[in-house]
C-alpha cells in the first residue's frame, strides 16, 4: 500500500536561487548529494519527516505548460493558516500570484510562483470542504 508522497522534483536553473525562494517558505534544506566530479547533483528540502523536494541544478530549457500541455500542472503545499502564511510570505518578499480565495472544492488557496516558473498552490483545508469529507469517510 502506498503510504504518502515521498518527494517531488525539479530541474533547476540556479540551485542557491531556489533554495533560498523555498527557504523564504519555511522548507529548509536538508543535505546534498554530489557527482562523482564534485559537482553539485541534488539538494534535497525537507518539508516534513519523509516528504522532500528535490533540486536539479543546471537546467536551461524552460518547461511550456498550458492547460493543454500533458505532465505536471503545481504542487500543492498545505497550510494550517493560510491568511498568517501570506502574510509571512508577503514580510519576506515572496510575491503573491493569485491571492486568497475559496476554490470550487471548499479549501482557501493562494498561488506562488518559483524562480523558474513553477506554480506552487497554498492550501488550507477547510472543516467543509470534500478532502475534509473524504479524509472523514477514510478514517472510518
Amino acid at each position: 500500500m502506498i503510504a504518502q508522497i515521498g518527494h517531488c522534483a525539479y530541474r533547476v536553473r540556479d540551485a542557491a536561487k531556489s533554495t533560498e525562494f523555498y527557504a523564504r517558505l519555511g522548507i529548509v534544506e536538508a543535505f546534498r548529494l554530489h557527482r562523482e566530479d564534485g559537482s553539485l547533483g541534488i539538494v534535497y528540502l525537507q518539508l516534513s519527516a519523509n516528504q522532500f523536494i528535490e533540486i536539479f541544478p543546471g537546467a536551461t530549457q524552460p518547461a511550456t505548460a498550458t492547460r493543454e500541455t500533458i505532465g505536471y500542472a503545481h504542487l500543492c503545499l498545505l497550510v494550517d493558516d493560510l491568511h498568517a502564511m501570506i502574510a509571512d510570505l508577503d514580510a519576506r518578499g515572496v510575491v503573491i500570484d493569485r491571492p486568497i480565495k475559496r476554490g470550487a472544492d471548499g479549501n482557501l488557496q493562494a498561488w506562488i510562483v518559483d524562480p523558474d516558473g513553477n506554480r506552487i498552490e497554498l492550501m488550507q483545508i477547510m472543516p467543509d470542504s470534500l478532502q475534509a469529507k473524504a479524509a472523514a469517510r477514510a478514517d472510518r
